[in-house]
Parts: C-alpha cells; structure tokens; sequence
C-alpha cells in the first residue's frame, strides 16, 4: 500500500514518520524544490531532532508524481491553500482523501470537507484529528485521536489501517462535521490561553477559558450540524486541552506573544509557521455575525490580533460582559 501526505509541515513530516511501518511506501509532497532535495539527501527531520526517515519514505515537488499508484492521500496544507492544492490533484476513484489540516477556509466559511465535497462530490473522504502535538508524537508519548467518514465501516476500515500499537491509538466516528470543527476552532481557544499565561492570569482563569472556550465551539459547531457529542471528544474538548495547556502549540504561542504586547507580523514572523487560529479567529466572528451567535472569545482574540487593543483591554472586555446563564446559548 501507499500512503502519499500533501505539505511538509511539522505534523506531516510527524505523520510521515509514525505512519512509517502501516505502508510499504510513503510519499510526501511540497512545492519548495530546494527543500525537498535536502529531505531526499539527508533523510533528517530537522535539526530538533536526530531523527531518520526510514527507506520507504521519499520526498517530491510534483504532485502528480505523488499521488500515482497512492491509496491513501492525507491533506496537511495550510487551510488557505487547500483549493488550490485540490484542483491540481487529478484523482481516481479508489483514493480515499484524508483530511488533517485543522482550519476553516476564509472568506468562504466553508470546512475543508465541504471544499472537498464541491471539487470532489464523488470521491470518499475521512477527517483525522484529536490532541496531536508533533513533538510529543516524536518523542515517543504515546496519543489518541479520532478519524472520522461518513460511512462507518469505511471509518472502522481506515481505523484499523492507521492505528499504531503503543503510539497512536484510533477511534470511528461518522461525524466528519463534528470531529473537523473540533479541530479547527479549538485553535483560537488555544490562542486565547496562551494570552492569558502571558498575562499570568493563573490556572484557575485557564480553566474558565477552557470551559467556556468548549461552549463557545458547541455554538459554532451547531450552525454546521455536528453532533455535540462530538465535540466533548478527542477531536474537541480532547485537542483543546491539549493545545490549550502546552507552550509546544503554535497558537498556544502566538497567544503568549500577544499577551506580551507584540504585533501580529512579528509574531508570525517569528513563529515561522502557520497558526491557523490566526485566521480562525475572523471566520468564526464572521460566522457569529451571520448567525447571530455569541462568540467573545473569537471576538476578544480578533481584536488582539487585528486592532491596537492593548491586553488589559481585551481582558477587561471579556470579564466585564453583560451576566448570563451558564447553560444559555
């Protein structure tokens, strides 16, 4: 069997590695010529880590050539270039696609699946996520996550495929909506709490954002028809409590450096990787407006990231609310 892996990104080069033995071939795709020789030459992660990539796992720049002869294609670009990267793939209708981007695209407020779905209406499809911190997957920590088809014995099929003893442990769902939103929205949570550390607000106030933060995604999540159910799962609460508590997240870190008063372009500058919840944090308040649904937190984050809203402020502003239930929507 082959396994091709779209984007060269941190959790792509970590699935390429932890998928290794479930494949007889892998292939990862990226657009940077350069960087793909050197993956080629030197077999390296990177230099974090003294990790080799085994024999049957090679590097190309041409995506068709990654594709040929694949079973099964994971999708771990950027969420603003997922169309793109779609309508140049030429598929045939064995491939099963496997989302793992964790984003929504923008300015459309469409899923990655829904994008599939309207490139590709017939092919099959599955959505993978849940608490998947690369560095912790390559250290050997052990993990769960969910993958997720609208059929369910397709989805127990694929369980089985990309499960892997003592290191990432799979669980069904055939709520694709679900398990794909827990996914992205939980970034801007994550973002929101890495302000917060920076702020040294304490633990107590990370677990009101947390719990409130997993409110605020039930809302979201409902206006696309998930299952809340879902959403308390590895792929929602489990994901958020993971990139949420952990200084390893990029958007646990683009929190941290927005609490500490910088600017947007630095920060991105620095990080040197894309943080969906960056760009999550538009679309959910953009989805808030269209729907008439609350959402302070994305709304607090939005302005941290986009005005000149001083830290305090936006503290200020998510404290000092109109009082609520806790159980209204």
């Amino acid at each position: 069997m082959k396994l091709t892996i779209l984007g060269y990104g941190a959790w792509g080069l970590c699935q390429a590695w932890l998928f290794a033995n479930n494949f007889d071939e892998i292939c990862v795709w990226g657009r940077n010529v350069q960087k793909i020789n050197e993956f080629n030459n030197s077999k390296q992660f990177n230099s974090t880590y003294s990790i080799k990539f085994p024999d049957n796992i090679n590097f190309t720049s041409n995506i068709n050539k990654a594709i040929l002869d694949s079973n099964y294609i994971i999708l771990c670009v950027a969420s603003s270039g997922i169309r793109e990267v779609l309508n140049n793939l030429k598929l045939n209708a064995n491939q099963i696609l496997i989302n793992a981007s964790k984003g929504l695209e923008f300015p459309s407020l469409k899923t990655i699946s829904q994008v599939i779905e309207e490139i590709f209406p017939k092919q099959r499809y599955a959505i993978l996520s849940g608490p998947t911190l690369s560095s912790e997957i390559l250290d050997g920590k052990p993990t769960a996550a969910c993958i997720a088809c609208k059929n369910i014995n397709l989805a127990n099929d694929l369980q089985k495929i990309f499960n892997v003893p003592s290191k990432f442990r799979l669980y069904a769902s055939n709520d694709t909506i679900g398990v794909e939103l827990g996914g992205s929205l939980k970034n801007v949570i994550a973002i929101a709490s890495g302000f917060a550390n920076a702020m040294n607000l304490g633990e107590n106030a990370k677990g009101s954002l947390i719990t409130r933060g997993i409110a605020e995604i039930v809302r979201v999540a409902k206006v696309y028809g998930a299952n809340i159910q879902t959403l308390y799962g590895l792929s929602g609460l489990g994901d958020l409590i993971a990139t949420a508590s952990s200084p390893q997240s990029r958007n646990f870190k683009v929190g941290q450096m927005l609490g500490q008063g910088m600017k947007i372009d630095d920060i991105l500058k620095t990080l040197g990787q894309v943080a969906e919840g960056v760009k999550t944090s538009k679309a959910i308040c953009e989805i808030g407006k269209k729907y008439n649904i609350q959402t302070p937190i994305s709304n607090a984050i939005y302005e941290a990231i986009y005005t000149d809203i001083s830290p305090i402020d936006v503290l200020n502003k998510l404290m000092n609310r109109k009082l609520k239930d806790e159980n209204e929507l």
